[in-house]
């Protein structure tokens, strides 16, 4: 069957927003939300279980900010009715937590991110609910007199929702008893996670992001999820959080694409080489360790490049980092230099580059909730690292080939990496990379019709200065762990 993913995805650049810690602002005349005095203060560390307070009030306080970056599409974690920060506890799938504004908020931050032409993609909790969720607590008020029995799975008497001391007696996510698993076999539950899909769809958001979509087993279930969301919105994108090979769910029928932490993983060992800090990320189902060179990171790149159909390729989230895992930069041994280069990678690969919230001013965090932290004051931004972004996402809008392109590896050697996105005959755009400690001279053969008129568009003036062409060859000197763009005027 012919692939096809929404057209808008693909060039697309992505920002995740945390929306508890991301910005808070007080709501318009006659808008309510909750205040709690025990809200934790916004600038000390985050705790598993504190509420700073962030509300998408703030969030649209900072479309200007967002804008002014280069970002055209929001990815927002959990936003409905919840008793946890994080919220993928969900109690009320049609309704938007209350502390976060409620479901005016968010119709107002649809309107206004659309008037920006930014698209709004939220998140689906839809392999487990939670204890608050109406139906999983009629249960546990009525027992097995409940007509809601079926809606999940509860395998004995009595239930033990809370005490971690007996069996809790029912199936949830991951053996969290806080996370009770949907019954997906039954027709009811299947038809209502449907009609919720439906429904914020109608409401104006553009896609899903589908929370551990590979839980759900129920045969049928994602291809029909598909089918109903394109039947409202065709170009409403659906992406799925699986960390490792996805082919079983790219096949044109389910999934427009995935979190593609194929590419986070060899990206960061590559960049950051043996300053990753292995215990930070041991326990995460990606591979940013053992440390790779330049040519066994391009032999990982082919290989994810001909993973799925490049339809699917060019509609792939690419991240560095998010709320499940460490910040790049911690991995990375607080080395700015390895952020710097994983994210021009990001930034010049196939497929809608996103940003976790605070990443391009520097914000660091280890393990969940350190990876949570509230987005810093102005004056702690790191303005050098803000710069780098808002120039390579402008470079990325600017450049078509950069976003739909062909890639080609030119070279793949010890520290040095380098390939080419080419759309036209005309439109040529070369990067380099230099992970060594050392300073390096590359001769590339691109076999570009007119390497004369390469130019640096991002990069070291000593690159500038350094390039000469001859005939189809140009050459180039590169600092030490360093990168460069090249491109016709």
């Amino acid at each position: 069957m012919k692939v096809q993913t929404p057209d808008w995805v693909k060039h697309a650049v992505f920002y995740q927003i945390f929306p508890d810690r991301f910005a808070k602002a007080d709501p318009p005349s006659g808008c309510y939300i909750p205040t709690a005095t025990e809200f934790e203060p916004w600038t000390s560390p985050p705790t598993p279980q504190g509420y700073k307070g962030g509300n998408l009030w703030g969030v649209i306080e900072k479309l200007d900010y967002l804008q002014d970056l280069g970002i055209t599409a929001i990815y927002l974690t959990p936003i409905f009715q919840s008793a946890c920060n994080h919220r993928y506890h969900t109690h009320d799938y049609y309704q938007i937590d209350p502390i976060l504004g409620g479901n005016e908020a968010f119709a107002a931050l649809l309107d206004r991110a659309h008037a920006r032409e930014i698209k709004v993609v939220i998140d689906g909790v839809f392999n487990h609910a939670s204890r608050g969720f109406y139906f999983f607590n009629d249960i546990l008020e009525n027992g097995p007199h409940s007509p809601w029995l079926d809606w999940f799975r509860i395998e004995k008497w009595p239930l033990s929702a809370y005490d971690g001391d007996r069996p809790a007696n029912y199936v949830s996510w991951v053996g969290n008893r806080a996370l009770p698993q949907f019954n997906h076999d039954n027709p009811e539950v299947r038809e209502y996670i449907m009609q919720v899909g439906e429904h914020w769809i109608r409401q104006g958001i553009d896609g899903w992001r589908l929370d551990v979509p590979f839980e759900v087993k129920t045969p049928g279930f994602w291809v029909e999820f598909r089918d109903r969301i394109k039947a409202l919105n065709p170009e409403a994108y659906i992406v799925g959080e699986v960390w490792k090979d996805a082919a079983q769910w790219l096949d044109g029928r389910q999934f427009d694409a995935v979190m593609n932490y194929e590419f986070t993983g060899p990206t960061i060992a590559y960049v950051a080489g043996d300053r990753v800090i292995r215990e930070l990320v041991e326990f995460h189902d990606y591979d940013p360790y053992p440390a790779l060179n330049a040519e066994e990171y391009g032999q990982k790149i082919l290989e994810l490049l001909n993973l799925y159909p490049w339809e699917i390729q060019l509609a792939q989230l690419n991240l560095l980092d998010s709320h499940d895992t460490p910040r790049m930069v911690t991995l990375a041994s607080e080395d700015l230099p390895s952020l710097k280069l994983a994210a021009l990678l990001k930034m010049t690969f196939p497929g809608a580059p996103c940003i976790y919230y605070g990443d391009e001013v520097g914000l660091n965090g280890g393990h969940d909730p350190d990876c949570r932290k509230t987005f810093p004051e102005p004056s702690e931004w790191n303005r050098d690292l803000h710069k780098m972004y808002q120039d390579l996402i402008a470079l990325r809008h600017h450049y078509p080939a950069l976003r739909t392109g062909n890639y080609e590896i030119l070279l793949a050697q010890d520290s040095l990496y380098a390939f080419l996105r080419t759309l036209t005959d005309a439109e040529d755009v070369i990067i380099a990379i230099n992970a060594g400690e050392q300073p390096e001279q590359l001769t590339l053969d691109p076999l570009c019709p007119n390497p004369k008129t390469l130019e640096l568009k991002y990069g070291d003036r000593t690159t500038a200065q350094s390039l000469t062409s001859q005939g189809t060859t140009i050459s180039f000197e590169l600092p030490p762990r360093s990168g460069c763009i090249l491109a016709n005027p």
